[in-house]
């Protein structure tokens, strides 16, 4: 019995020093005794979570591993509520003014690409306690774009889109999609670049000058729906391809590497907007490269690799579109 008591008082002693641990790695502060009380039950069970699903994943029986990162004292409903309460607004139909991207034949694709090593991408961004990602996920593809036209990558402004596309039907922190976001930036003569329209995580006033526009807009494509060989079509010809996903679960808020499978992902709710850079196959699983918008200690280094032809998983092909420049 002795024994068994030294045993746990051993085990709540390693989780007490790796709580300290962790909340000094990513600079937790919390106010007040009983919050830090709560967010410590939070993490520890979260702990548990990643332990099991850990061992599972070592012994061959998933596909993915998990992390205690920064956003690991946070229960998955509070985290979604955080990162991505209402981000995606998803259409009633899919109406809009984009063509649809046909199929192309006789082109050979590569059997993996990231758009990455072509400097198609920009670096890592934090959308906050912002419901932005559509504005996240357009720049992205227009940055891609742009990067095309001119041989140089520039950030674009995330900021003009949450402030100036309302009368587009975006609703800034409070949610948005990419077909109108570029619909936006096509009418309104440009985008700007994240230097002359900083980003501040809040809504605010149209400030845009077509002065300072970047970047053009003259038309949009939408992938076919569910069709991933239309995704891989585009994303290995084209570059960055904004999609839309369902980001719910344990599992994708505390990812850190190998491929991310979830059979409860659904392929027509969707609540986030992320950047297809990319994909290939790791260890026998094809996967889709995914950029998001939720800062480096997100993910592996941001990014997460989202399973591929597994029927448009996580509906990662249900909202998918890029800009043309």
């Amino acid at each position: 019995m002795a024994n068994i008591y030294v045993l746990l008082v051993l085990v709540v002693a390693a989780n007490a020093l790796d709580w300290e641990s962790w909340k000094q790695q990513y600079g937790k502060t919390y106010l007040g005794r009983g919050e830090e009380v709560l967010r410590k039950k939070v993490w520890e069970s979260n702990l548990q979570i990643v332990q099991q699903h850990n061992a599972l994943a070592d012994q061959g029986k998933a596909t993915y591993r998990m992390g205690m990162n920064a956003y690991a004292d946070l229960y998955n409903e509070e985290f979604m509520a955080l990162k991505n309460g209402g981000c995606f607004l998803q259409p009633k139909e899919k109406k809009s003014g984009a063509s649809t991207f046909q199929p192309l034949t006789g082109v050979s694709l590569p059997a993996a690409i990231d758009w990455r090593d072509y400097g198609y991408v920009t670096d890592v961004k934090d959308q906050g306690q912002c419901g932005s990602c559509w504005a996240f996920s357009s720049t992205g593809s227009l940055e891609g774009q742009l990067f095309v036209q001119l041989g140089q990558l520039v950030p674009l402004s995330e900021q003009q889109l949450v402030d100036c596309s309302r009368s587009y039907g975006n609703a800034g922190c409070n949610g948005g999609w990419m077909d109108k976001a570029f619909e936006y930036i096509k009418n309104a003569g440009g985008l700007e670049t994240e230097t002359s329209y900083p980003y501040t995580a809040r809504d605010g006033r149209c400030y845009f000058d077509l002065w300072y526009a970047m970047a053009v807009c003259t038309g949009y494509t939408d992938i076919p729906t569910g069709s991933e060989s239309a995704l891989q079509q585009a994303v290995g010809t084209v570059g960055p391809v904004s999609v839309a996903i369902d980001a719910t679960g344990s599992g994708f808020q505390m990812y850190t590497s190998g491929v991310y499978y979830n059979p409860s992902c659904s392929t027509t709710y969707l609540d986030h907007a992320v950047l297809a850079v990319g994909y290939g196959t790791l260890d026998g699983q094809d996967y889709w490269l995914i950029k998001n918008s939720w800062g480096t200690w997100w993910g592996d280094q941001g990014y997460i690799k989202m399973a591929r032809n597994k029927n448009n998983h996580c509906g990662i092909v249900s909202m998918a579109s890029y800009p043309h420049v």
